[in-house]
């Protein structure tokens, strides 16, 4: 079972694991979403959508270096950028919500290895979305698998840097006996774990 799952606040996520990490891009879209009309309001939504990515980029070196000392830093820190109070009203409920999900965004300060983001995992995601998007969807159970599996390996193949048509026709053709898919990742996150 997934012990920490990071993404973003959608209700089906919420009874899947033991503990829920928020998506700190995606908590900051919302931001990106309001569009002031006074230009006082759209001066207050940019300082304080600066200060907020600076608050991000604090908790990535977080990440790097962790201490009890920087955790309990970091918690005094989100509290007092998401008690501020801009006289936007609508700026003003979004900080307030934002505070309310606390917990699950500072989840990295009692599990630093957990992201901050899950853009990766939906950019993976989204490769299989497009695809149906263009093709419609298949007209059958096996033609929905098997565009499944085939846009898995293609998108895995990306990821552990292999050439996916070299790799799909090694293994049609049965040539010089290619490593398994299973075996580039390994591979792969053998390097990832050894580089600093």
């Amino acid at each position: 079972m997934v012990q920490t799952l990071v993404c973003d606040d959608a209700g089906q996520f919420k009874l899947l694991t033991d503990r829920l990490a928020l998506c700190w891009i995606h908590a900051g879209r919302h931001y990106e979403r309001l569009n002031p009309v006074v230009p006082r309001h759209a001066e207050l939504l940019n300082s304080f959508t600066e200060r907020y990515w600076d608050y991000y980029a604090s908790l990535q070196d977080y990440r790097a270096g962790p201490s009890v000392e920087l955790a309990s830093h970091l918690r005094l820190e989100f509290d007092k950028l998401f008690s501020t109070r801009t006289g936007y009203v609508t700026l003003d409920e979004r900080i307030a919500l934002t505070a309310s999900k606390k917990k699950e965004l500072l989840t990295v300060l009692t599990v630093p290895e957990v992201p901050l983001h899950n853009n990766a995992s939906e950019l993976g995601a989204r490769v299989s979305a497009r695809r149906r998007d263009v093709s419609l969807h298949s007209r059958s159970v096996r033609g929905a698998r098997s565009m499944d599996i085939f846009t898995t390996l293609v998108q895995t193949c990306k990821k552990v840097g292999v050439s996916a048509f070299e790799y799909l026709r090694d293994r049609l053709h049965g040539r010089s006996d290619p490593p398994s898919l299973a075996q580039y990742i390994q591979a792969a996150a053998q390097t990832a774990n050894a580089s600093p």
